[in-house]
């Protein structure tokens, strides 16, 4: 069902999002003070490409740079990007098939708010209990 549901996402809705956060990183490296913000962007770029099946983790070795970095982050990218992803997450979930891709629009605002000290990893690597 994962793969489904991917395929689906891939078409619809993922390809476009990869490409616009593999713009967004390339802008980020170009800027070269905001290289970090790049990697975090093309991360995203690589989950929303494939999103069912995996999740994000926190990094044990984050540590007060990712804090910094990560409120930077909020104050000029990540509500914009947040809000975007419940807008779209809200209208997906009008519909009966659109909500699984809805639901996938909602599991990415977390991400796209702090993208920094965490990573993607397989749903089933996650304990319930790690957050």
């Amino acid at each position: 069902m994962r793969v489904i549901l991917n395929v689906i996402w891939l078409v619809l809705c993922g390809f476009w999002l990869a490409i616009l956060y593999a713009l967004a990183g390339l802008v980020a490296f170009v800027l070269i003070i905001t290289i970090p913000f790049g990697i975090a962007a093309f991360r995203i770029s690589n989950y929303v490409l494939w999103p069912f099946g995996r999740t994000i983790a926190p990094k044990e070795s984050a540590g007060v740079g990712s804090l910094i970095g990560n409120i930077i982050w909020i104050i000029l990218f990540g509500w914009w990007l947040a809000i975007g992803h419940l807008i779209t997450g809200i209208a997906l979930c009008v519909t009966i098939i659109g909500i699984p891709l809805g639901l996938a629009n909602f599991k990415l605002i977390p991400i796209s708010l702090m993208p920094l000290g965490v990573r993607i990893v397989p749903s089933d690597q996650v304990s319930p209990y790690a957050f």
